[in-house]
């Protein structure tokens, strides 16, 4: 059954189906809506309905799939639409100095959101997509924004539990703990192979004023032949760079 609150509601009904899309999905058929989130297939097909007639889902032969809908409304949220234009120009130029995959990513919770992704045709396979989220503590990125985030939040998620995403994922606090030391203390953070095998990664912080994390931009590449300590000057200047202009245009206070 799909993790959701307020299944007692209308809303969240509808919301459930809509979150009981997963990222591989392409048509889903109304049995496994009914399946995916534990309602009941009248009340699926009830809301289904109201979703493809508000453009928010498609009805296709085998069942339904996303509209083109939810497209326009995520590209109208505010705070990532702002961060995404601001930062393009960044997140370019960092592609063309290294001809790797970058991303950029904010914290919600306990995960990493990513808000872009640029990879060219040798781009590493990665878990990563736009508007996906992976865990904070097994991503360049989300240790480097857990490694700015306050005591607290860092205490909630060193209390754990930490999801061991392959063999390689650090979940012994203690290690994550000087990990995330470490970041403070140069400005960047690693991943290797802790959110996907073959994946290796270097990720550095935009910070605000006073320091906050507002997002984090990395480099990822195959560990094969991807040295991502090699990258650490660009990264490190394209966040610096890109949290300097956010700053100064006064946006995600």
């Amino acid at each position: 059954m799909t993790e959701t609150t307020g299944l007692d509601t209308v809303l969240g009904k509808a919301v459930a189906i809509l979150r009981a899309f997963r990222p591989d999905d392409r048509v889903v058929g109304l049995a496994e809506l009914v399946r995916r989130t534990g309602l009941h297939k009248a009340t699926v097909h009830r809301l289904a309905g109201g979703l493809v007639a508000n453009r928010l889902l498609d009805r296709t032969d085998g069942g339904y799939r996303l509209s083109g809908g939810l497209f326009e409304l995520g590209m109208l949220a505010s705070l990532e639409r702002s961060l995404l234009e601001v930062a393009m120009p960044f997140l370019q130029d960092l592609y063309e100095r290294t001809h790797e995959t970058v991303h950029l990513g904010v914290r919600e919770g306990h995960d990493v959101v990513y808000v872009a992704k640029i990879g060219g045709h040798r781009q590493a396979r990665a878990p990563s997509r736009p508007g996906g989220r992976m865990p904070l503590h097994c991503t360049a990125i989300g240790k480097a924004l857990l490694a700015h985030a306050g005591p607290d939040l860092r205490r909630e998620v060193l209390a754990g539990p930490l999801e061991r995403r392959t063999p390689h994922t650090v979940v012994a606090p203690g290690i994550l703990r000087r990990q995330l030391q470490r970041v403070t203390e140069t400005g960047v953070a690693f991943e290797r192979e802790e959110s996907a095998v073959g994946l290796v990664c270097v990720a550095a912080p935009v910070l605000g004023r006073g320091d906050e994390p507002l997002a984090a931009i990395s480099v990822a590449g195959p560990g094969h032949r991807f040295r991502p300590e090699g990258h650490v000057t660009a990264v490190r200047a394209a966040a610096a760079a890109l949290g300097s202009t956010l700053i100064r245009r006064d946006l995600l206070r």
